[in-house]
C-alpha cells in the first residue's frame, strides 16, 4: 500500500453546457485538504461558456500543483465521456464528480485515510441531497440484498485497475449501477463510510421527465438487476425508486 502522501487520486468530471454549475464543482476540487490530485474534465463540445469558466481556473490549479486535463470533443453520452476520463486517469484511486455536484473540503483526504487502512477496491459514503426547498442526507450502506438506494455515485472511488476490467456499457442512464453490481458480484472489497463527503443537486438526468420516462427507467433498472442475477422481486425496488424521486422533486 502506498503512503498517504504518495497516493495519487484522479477526479473525473464530465460536462456539457454546464456553465450554471461547473464553477461549484471545480472549486470543490480546488478546496480539497488533500493535494496529490489530478483533475480531468471531459467536455462534450459545449456551446455555452463552460470551457471559458474551466480555463479561468487553470492558474489556480497550477498554483496548487494539481494537474488539470481538459478534453473537449463530441461524445456518445455521459458514460462514453466517463470511459474517456477513466482511461486517461493515472491515479491509484479514481472518483467521478458530475458537473452539478461538489465535494466536501475533506472528502479526498478521508478517502485516502481509509484506503491506507483498509485497502478497499471500491468505496462510497453518505451524500447530501440539495433541493430548492431544503436538504436531506442519503445514507450509504452495504447489505447482502443489493439496492441502489444504499449507494451514492458522487462519493464513489475505485482502484484504477477496476476500470481496466469494467467499462460503462453506454446503454442506459443506469450504467453506473450496472458497474457496481458487477464489482459486488465479483467479490471485490467494498468499504462504506457514514460521513457526508459530497453534495448532489436533485433534478438531474436520472430524475427528469414524466410518467413515460419513469416507466422507461423502471424497465432499464430492472433489466440491469436481472442481468446481474437478481430476483424478479427487484421490480418492486425499481418502482419504489421512481416513486421516491417524484417525492423528492
Amino acid at each position: 500500500m502506498s503512503e498517504k502522501q504518495n497516493v495519487l487520486v484522479s477526479v473525473v468530471t464530465v460536462c456539457y453546457n454546464s456553465e450554471a454549475t461547473i464553477a461549484d464543482t471545480i472549486e470543490s476540487v480546488l478546496k480539497q485538504t488533500y493535494s496529490n490530485i489530478e483533475y480531468l474534465i471531459i467536455d462534450g463540445k459545449s456551446t455555452d461558456h463552460t470551457l471559458t469558466i474551466i480555463e479561468s481556473y487553470r492558474n489556480q490549479f497550477e498554483e496548487r500543483g494539481i494537474r488539470l486535463v481538459v478534453k473537449s470533443e463530441e461524445d456518445h453520452g455521459i458514460y462514453d465521456a466517463m470511459n474517456k476520463g477513466t482511461r486517461l486517469a493515472k491515479g491509484e484511486l479514481v472518483g467521478i464528480l458530475n458537473s452539478d455536484d461538489w465535494y466536501e473540503n475533506n472528502a479526498i483526504e478521508r478517502v485516502v485515510d481509509i484506503y491506507r487502512n483498509t485497502e478497499f477496491d471500491m468505496f462510497y459514503a453518505d451524500i447530501r441531497l440539495v433541493k430548492p426547498d431544503g436538504e436531506m442526507i442519503k445514507k450509504a450502506r452495504y447489505r447482502k440484498l443489493a439496492t441502489s438506494r444504499d449507494w451514492n455515485h458522487p462519493t464513489t472511488f475505485l482502484r484504477r485497475e477496476l476500470y481496466d476490467i469494467y467499462q460503462y456499457q453506454c446503454r442506459t442512464i443506469h450504467d453506473d449501477w450496472d458497474l457496481v453490481l458487477k464489482i459486488r458480484n465479483a467479490g471485490y472489497k467494498i468499504v462504506v463510510l457514514n460521513e457526508v463527503l459530497a453534495n448532489f443537486r436533485v433534478g438531474g438526468t436520472s430524475n427528469n421527465g414524466g410518467i413515460g420516462k419513469a416507466l422507461l427507467r423502471i424497465r432499464q433498472r430492472y433489466s440491469i438487476y436481472r442481468e446481474n442475477g437478481m430476483s424478479r422481486l427487484y421490480l418492486l425496488e425499481c418502482v419504489a425508486m421512481e416513486v421516491a424521486k417524484m417525492i423528492l422533486r
